[in-house]
């Protein structure tokens, strides 16, 4: 687990409170947390309890999408918005296994997710981490760094793989979304992952989040889908994580874990 003795106030990191970073990577069994984490994970399992499974779908369709993108849709730049911090089956190494030439870039506003990434990623000239806010899109897409590894007038891959759902309604997710992808050409894929509101636990689990963290929106499957309007919706559409192109047969009877979450990815014509 993170040294919690060590300054990391000098780094802008509040271990006071918990991150959408470090409890991501609390339920994907990582070192990189605090105490104030693991408190806020041990909350939302009492609720729901499959929620260490949760996050490995997400992290289990991030390889299959990714693999999808940088194969058949023949894609070489991905955008990575809310990555979290570095784990196992990060973006760059799914893509940069399918092409090495793939080039990645992760976006995340907590700074313990530079100061990780950084480090992992130093020998890695193709991928970069930068600090900044999905909220303010335009300062994603004018950053240098950003600029220096994608090239806007090619395809994109746009990924925002758990992260809307940490949007208020106020925040316009939708917003965000279409900058994003207006600034895209054809041929550019969006890749979205979400939590869904598909049940009373997940309703219970909404109001833990935001009581507890202060952001975590249960969206409908609806609310989830018209993010990508405007789009050529890829099959099977937008579904429960497990049956997005699952690598084996998935039972067609979902537990709570299994539907908590939504994804889909779909192709800018």
């Amino acid at each position: 687990m993170a040294d919690e003795r060590y300054d990391w106030a000098s780094l802008g990191i509040d271990v006071t409170k918990p991150s959408i970073a470090r409890t991501y990577d609390v339920v994907l069994r990582g070192k990189d947390n605090f105490e104030v984490d693991r408190a806020f994970v041990e909350q939302i399992v009492r609720v729901v309890p499959e929620i260490y499974d949760v996050a490995t779908y997400n992290r289990e369709i991030l390889g299959r999408g990714v693999r999808y993108l940088a194969g058949e849709a023949g894609l070489r730049q991905f955008l990575d918005l809310g990555s979290g911090l570095p784990t196992v089956q990060n973006t760059h190494q799914v893509a940069q296994a399918v092409a090495p030439e793939s080039r990645v870039v992760y976006v995340d506003n907590d700074p313990i997710v530079l100061a990780h990434g950084r480090a992992l990623l130093a020998e890695n000239d193709r991928t970069t981490v930068v600090t900044a806010d999905v909220r303010s899109p335009e300062e994603i897409l004018a950053d240098p760094d950003v600029r220096r590894l994608i090239d806007f007038d090619r395809p994109v891959g746009v990924m925002l793989v758990g992260i809307l759902h940490h949007l208020h309604d106020d925040e316009g997710p939708q917003r965000i979304v279409d900058t994003l992808m207006d600034a895209v050409p054809s041929g550019s894929h969006l890749f979205v992952t979400h939590f869904c509101a598909s049940s009373q636990e997940s309703r219970d689990a909404e109001k833990q989040y935001l009581a507890l963290l202060g952001t975590g929106r249960f969206r409908t499957p609806e609310e989830i889908t018209a993010y990508f309007d405007g789009l050529e919706l890829l099959d099977p559409g937008v579904v429960p994580l497990p049956l997005w192109r699952p690598d084996a047969e998935v039972a067609t009877d979902l537990s709570v874990g299994q539907r908590l979450m939504y994804g889909g990815i779909a192709r800018k014509p």
